[in-house]
């Protein structure tokens, strides 16, 4: 199964009430394993939780820190962008190379580098010495 196919098979398991846009993410591990997560809202809507963030948990969980592909894939338009929040958590376990594929349901496709779309990001590196 590639990695957007199960980021698609897990979107369908979204809790999407208030906004109706289901969004499904997968990464694959360093160790080629791949963990999943859907976005899961909340009556008090800006406390759910984006699709990256709960398949960045399920990876750490399972002992792993370690990205090296990234899928996202809603129902919109165009691809959808992890959002600025969960760029920040994606680059906390990768780096900037790391691929990040982000589509649609109907098939449309864009592939860009992590890094690409989180320039000058804030880094443990820059806690150095703290």
């Amino acid at each position: 199964m590639s990695l957007i196919d199960a980021a698609a098979q897990v979107r369908e398991n979204a809790h999407a009430p208030y906004s109706r846009f289901k969004v499904g993410a997968a990464i694959r591990a360093a160790s080629g394993v791949v963990y999943v997560g859907c976005n899961v809202e909340n009556a008090s809507y800006p406390e759910g939780t984006c699709a990256e963030a709960g398949a960045i948990a399920a990876m750490v969980a399972a002992g792993e820190t370690d990205i090296a592909e990234v899928a996202v894939i809603a129902n919109g338009p165009d691809p959808v962008a992890p959002c600025g929040g969960c760029r920040q958590r994606l680059m906390e376990f990768s780096t900037p190379e790391v691929q990040v594929t982000m589509a649609t349901v109907a098939g449309a496709v864009k592939v860009v580098r992590l890094g690409d779309l989180l320039p000058g990001a804030f880094t443990s590196s820059q806690l150095d010495g703290h």
